[in-house]
């Protein structure tokens, strides 16, 4: 059985986080992750791509704009969430992967908004007793308001 406080954060919606996408960081990133593709290094080769840019590599979204000495989607709201199941108990926690929806390419330049929800807690019961699936949702807008990517992060807690 879920606690009841668990299930008050299904559907709440974080303060969003703005996140600037800096070329230097781009490539920074594409270096650190060994991404040797031109369309996250070369200007030129970016430029007459059809994207007519450099873009960010899959799951480089930025750097927040103001800077909470953090994770970077590592939420108030999150926090609550956490702190509210470990006083019930559950202190174990385990990052269970995250997948991606990408809608349309990151640009350097673009100005982006991250907007985490708490989209589902559920139970599973194991041999070792309840564990609490959390899947938080967090949908990144551009500067235009279009929506660029779309990431689900799974995570898992339980008593033991």
């Amino acid at each position: 059985m879920i606690p009841e406080v668990a299930m008050k954060f299904q559907g709440k919606v974080a303060t969003p986080m703005i996140l600037e996408v800096e070329k230097g960081a781009i490539k920074k990133y594409a270096d650190a992750v060994g991404d040797e593709n031109g369309l996250f290094w070369d200007e030129e080769y970016g430029r007459n791509s059809r994207y007519g840019s450099i873009v960010a590599p899959p799951g480089f979204f930025g750097w927040p704009l103001k800077w909470k000495g953090t994770f970077v989607l590592m939420t108030e709201l999150r926090n609550e969430f956490m702190k509210a199941l470990a006083a019930e108990g559950y202190i174990r926690f385990l990052d269970a992967g995250i997948e991606y929806e990408f809608i349309s390419p990151i640009r350097a330049g673009d100005t982006l908004t991250a907007s985490l929800e708490i989209e589902s807690v559920t139970g599973q019961e194991t041999k070792a007793g309840t564990r609490i699936v959390c899947v938080n949702k967090t949908s990144y807008y551009n500067q235009f308001g279009a929506l660029v990517t779309i990431a689900r992060q799974t995570s898992f807690l339980s008593r033991t």
